[in-house]
């Protein structure tokens, strides 16, 4: 086992996922009091990636509930490049009133360890809110492209063939580039790496045939699997996928290491009020748990995690000392 393979991140588990919740209900750092009037006009919510990516596959239907069960608005404004951190920093600056929220990912965990300087804090700059949504990452191909039917065919032309395949990502320092880093760490081989400003843009190319493969997040990539655009050959994790049962799962494909998960939240500047932080989070989880959106998570392979608060504050905080510790092993760095 490698260094990094000793360090890969774990899953995000439902089991771990429901007794964090549970634990920490009487935890949450918004007082259960709070009657704010809140919202009284559209909210604009900061999506720091292209449109047609993960983020979006649930920022639109959450924010199609959202609209329907407040009749506000939230309006996607989408602000891609620099690996997510664009986008940050532009929801960073913004006024601390309630109106302007951000959605993050995963990716904004290992953002502070990949860029040697950010115009933004996670810590600092934001406040945790709720967890949305929770992903496995998935192992596609074109497969117009790929000449493979599943993935010991797979692994095997890639062997013969170092250098020969490439694969999109969102960014560099997302996910998706560094669950393709260690799957070359812990598979021995080589496939080039191709940075996009975004999942959507990788998708497409992947889609056109102009990159071979990806690692992406399922909730992205479920439509094109089911369409037969893209060809799922694993899924990471201990255990297949319930809307994906014929994908393969990594640990019974021999890597038992390969536990790559995306998850998004939502986070508001930090200054925004508590009780406004505390009526975000009310409206944010009722939209999520709606009949609708359990529905889009489902064929998207997806659970709704609902860690808020203090909560989500502490998973947060796991995760960037997790991921520091993969990209310091990885020797992975961007200007």
């Amino acid at each position: 086992m490698t260094h990094l393979q000793a360090l890969s991140p774990q899953p995000l588990g439902r089991r771990t996922l429901l007794q964090a919740a549970a634990a920490g209900a009487a935890g949450l750092a918004f007082p259960a009091w709070s009657q704010a009037a809140w919202p009284t006009k559209p909210v604009t919510l900061v999506v720091p990636f292209p449109a047609g990516g993960g983020t979006d596959a649930f920022a639109r239907p959450m924010s199609a509930q959202f609209a329907r069960l407040t009749e506000k608005q939230l309006i996607i404004d989408n602000k891609g490049g620099a690996g997510g951190t664009l986008g940050a920093t532009v929801a960073s600056k913004a006024a601390p009133d309630g109106y302007t929220l951000f959605m993050g990912a995963v990716h904004h965990t290992i953002a502070p360890s990949m860029y040697a300087k950010l115009e933004y804090d996670l810590e600092r700059d934001f406040v945790p809110l709720i967890m949305v949504a929770s992903v496995p990452q998935v192992l596609v191909v074109n497969p117009k492209k790929v000449p493979a039917a599943n993935y010991a065919e797979f692994l095997a032309f890639v062997r013969k063939n170092p250098g020969r395949l490439n694969y999109g990502s969102a960014g560099g320092g997302t996910s998706h580039h560094l669950a393709g880093e260690l799957f070359k760490l812990q598979t021995q081989t080589f496939i080039t790496h191709i940075p996009y400003r975004g999942a959507g843009p990788a998708l497409q190319d992947l889609i056109a045939g102009n990159v071979d493969m990806m690692f992406d997040g399922l909730g992205s990539s479920a439509t094109h699997i089911k369409g037969g655009r893209i060809k799922a050959l694993m899924v990471s994790g201990s255990k297949r996928n319930p809307a994906f049962p014929d994908v393969p799962c990594s640990t019974e494909l021999g890597l038992p290491e390969y536990t790559v998960s995306t998850w998004y939240g939502i986070w508001a500047p930090k200054g925004t009020p508590s009780d406004i932080q505390a009526r975000a989070v009310e409206e944010i989880r009722r939209a999520c748990q709606t009949d609708e959106a359990k529905s889009t998570w489902s064929n998207q392979g997806a659970d709704f995690p609902n860690l808020a608060g203090a909560q989500f504050d502490g998973f947060i905080k796991t995760e960037l000392a997790k991921w520091s510790k993969v990209v310091k092993a990885s020797g992975a760095k961007l200007d």
